[in-house]
């Protein structure tokens, strides 16, 4: 069988290199350079042509080499994921002295693809895509949200001095600046310049407010009860949804909290036993779960009476934080977990799923921060939900 090995580089990287081993020797078929242009694609899907049985393997089919893996599937190709740390612990060993380069990269990749058995195979889910773009959408709506009013918080302070408000909505920003009539030219144009970020300002509510209910919508159309949990809501829910994608690529609860980023590292020697934090996984992810945890140490809810057992035991308010992180991960797992299984399939591991009033304190036996994770692939379990969203506004009070 052979293996065209693809390497998908940054977006500033204008060209990609291709290289096709065959097993069993693992001998080079042949290689090419192709632009990232739609005459480049085109060229190299006629290249590829000769060898009627291939496999499609990209390195990051998730990230930045979506756009390539999911064209190649749309067209009816066979693409397989292959995880970066994967492709870099092949180039580490190769006799390239780890070196990186398009054609070290796409050599790496190609040889994952044909030794490694159970890496993710792509799959063409055009609902998922959607909302993975609302949810960047939303993002940058939110970052862009925050720069508005950090410049009408500006110039307000320069025109009202000692008035500035700690969360400015736009109402209130119009009734501040209707109490101010500068005279001198930099004034009016200070009043000026706010008056404009207001009206930034109500657009991008408006905005966010729309795409807030669209992601609702979409959450609800998929059938997940991850908004149940206290503390995610509809862009939280979305985000877990778009970015983990099939839950079934993460072996175990353990697997997920390391890609979550929640997970500590094991830092011990000799006799001293200790962990540290864990800066890597998703940091996207990681916000989630953050802003979950701090919205349920705010509320009456057993996440908080999780916290602070925590600090009873003698830990730290911020180690007492990672806890908690820790275990929503655990929680927001086993609901990933018992959406797939309501859908139809089978958890990883057989894992039971959890309620959907789902809270920091359900049970989880043999709970341990640092529980490492087990090896082994997990089959695919999440399925595109076949009920429309009219049929699930019935079903969902």
């Amino acid at each position: 069988m052979s293996s065209p090995g693809r390497s998908h580089g940054p977006a500033s990287r204008s060209r990609t290199y291709t290289e096709v081993p065959t097993r069993p020797h693992e001998r080079l078929l042949g290689s090419g350079r192709f632009d990232t242009t739609n005459t480049g694609y085109a060229a190299m899907r006629r290249y590829v042509k000769q060898w009627p049985t291939r496999l499609w393997a990209v390195e990051g089919a998730n990230g930045a080499g979506r756009p390539l893996a999911q064209r190649l599937v749309t067209a009816g190709e066979k693409v397989v994921d292959v995880p970066a740390k994967l492709a870099a612990r092949v180039r580490l060993f190769d006799t390239g002295h780890n070196r990186k380069t398009d054609a070290l990269d796409a050599h790496s990749i190609a040889l994952v693809a044909v030794r490694t058995h159970g890496l993710r195979v792509v799959v063409e889910d055009g609902e998922l895509e959607a909302l993975r773009m609302l949810t960047d959408r939303r993002d940058e709506l939110a970052r862009q949200r925050v720069q508005t009013v950090n410049r009408l918080q500006r110039l307000l302070s320069e025109l009202l001095p000692g008035q500035r408000k700690r969360d400015l909505s736009a109402a209130q920003a119009k009734a501040m600046l209707a109490t101010v009539r500068p005279r001198d030219i930099a004034g009016k144009t200070r009043r000026r310049m706010a008056a404009e970020e207001i009206a930034d300002l109500v657009t991008v509510d408006a905005k966010l407010k729309k795409i807030k209910a669209e992601l609702k919508a979409a959450v609800l159309e998929r059938r997940s009860g991850l908004i149940d949990i206290y503390g995610i809501g509809p862009a939280g829910a979305a985000r877990v949804l778009a970015d983990v994608g099939d839950v079934a690529r993460f072996a175990d609860r353990n697997r997920f909290a390391s890609w979550t980023g929640t997970a500590p590292l094991d830092a011990s020697s000799g006799e001293q036993t200790r962990h540290r934090l864990s800066r890597a996984g998703n940091r996207r992810m990681n916000h989630v779960l953050h802003v979950a945890a701090i919205v349920q140490i705010r509320h009456d809810t057993e996440g908080r009476a999780y916290y602070r057992r925590k600090l009873d035991a003698g830990k730290t308010p911020m180690e007492a934080l990672r806890c908690l992180k820790r275990r929503l991960s655990d929680v927001v797992y086993r609901q990933l977990v018992a959406d797939a299984q309501q859908q139809g399939g089978a958890g990883p591991g057989g894992h039971c799923g959890a309620t959907r009033q789902s809270s920091a304190a359900d049970s989880h036996p043999l709970i341990d921060t640092s529980d490492q994770p087990l090896p082994g692939p997990a089959q695919p379990t999440l399925s595109r939900p076949p009920a429309s969203r009219k049929t699930l506004a019935k079903a969902v009070p």
